[in-house]
């Protein structure tokens, strides 16, 4: 089964690490203490063996060190908050679901905490007050902006679950690309990378287009990595889970199917990048390193799965207090 779970993925991206790592990794780990978002034993244990530090290293691998923590801290979060969407009963319950990302929400715009707030809301506060500090006002709130779809697309899971829905590949695919966090792992590397990307050229259907592919690129390789966690919650919010089902292929050969589908949409996106138009000299060196960073992004994620042992552990969750 191991061996099914690691199929040799295409890659032509160099992979890096920021030089920051060994700082990183022994600070990783006083953010969500502080916080008190590990709630258990277990939680610590699953929190050090998925080690988040390398992805945020190997994701933002040219990134000054403060930048480089608050991304680390950030994923923390996500992955955290991504545990209770999949492995509790929250998962399975969207208007729950809702409440919980309206006072997100709310914090992220700047409500002042209360007592009734659980621990992810403070450590939220706490990023929000970090990234102000080295961000723009208007850059914040493209940032939140982004957060609004990954909650929808964690919201739209949680509905499928509770009624019991088996997307088709379509429709999933389209789910998926929110409940990733994709777009908000994209906006974080502008901030890392301290890019200035005008409205022109974000809202250009070259920009859409290129987030798109690589969206469905980290996607795609996620799935292929986690298809066993996901079929032993019983959860069909997977790639090769739908291929499985829907097309009554065995497990196998959903997985390679699905891993031709990453390795296409790879190829995909390196010919698109290829038939960029020019926007100018400035704007070029921006998107350049857009791209760059992109690149890092597909290669960072891939390389983690091999070091990470998160989809290795299987077990149901409580919500943290």
């Amino acid at each position: 089964m191991n061996q099914l779970l690691y199929p040799g993925l295409y890659c032509p991206f160099p992979s890096q690490i920021n030089k920051h790592v060994d700082v990183l990794e022994e600070y990783a780990l006083e953010w969500v203490t502080r916080f008190n978002l590990l709630a258990n034993e277990s939680s610590y244990r699953r929190f050090c063996k998925s080690k988040f530090f390398f992805l945020a290293a190997s994701a933002y691998p040219n990134c000054q060190l403060e930048e480089l923590k608050i991304a680390n801290d950030w994923l923390s979060w996500v992955f955290i908050w991504d545990d209770q969407c999949d492995l509790s009963n929250l998962g399975r319950e969207p208007n729950v679901l809702k409440d919980f990302h309206r006072r997100f929400l709310e914090v992220l715009n700047g409500a002042e905490l209360t007592s009734k707030d659980i621990p992810l809301a403070y450590a939220l506060n706490d990023l929000r007050k970090r990234i102000l500090q080295r961000s723009s006002q208007e850059w914040f709130h493209y940032f939140v902006a982004r957060y609004e779809g990954y909650f929808d697309g964690c919201v739209q899971e949680a509905i499928n679950r509770a009624q019991e829905i088996t997307p088709d590949i379509e429709s999933y695919m389209l789910i998926r690309r929110l409940s990733l966090g994709g777009y908000l792992c994209l906006a974080l590397m502008e901030f890392c990378n301290h890019l200035t990307i005008p409205d022109f050229l974000r809202n250009h259907e070259v920009m859409k287009e290129l987030k798109v592919m690589t969206i469905n690129i980290l996607a795609w390789c996620n799935d292929i990595f986690s298809v066993h966690r996901e079929m032993s919650s019983g959860d069909v919010h997977n790639l090769v889970l739908l291929i499985h089902y829907q097309q009554n292929l065995s497990l196998e050969t959903s997985i390679i199917a699905a891993s031709k589908i990453h390795d296409q949409e790879l190829c995909h996106l390196k010919e698109f990048e290829l038939s960029i138009p020019s926007f100018g000299e400035q704007l070029d060196t921006e998107l350049a390193n857009y791209i760059s960073g992109i690149h890092s992004w597909i290669s960072a994620n891939l390389t983690w799965y091999y070091h990470s042992g998160r989809y290795q552990t299987i077990e149901r969750l409580e919500l943290t207090q």
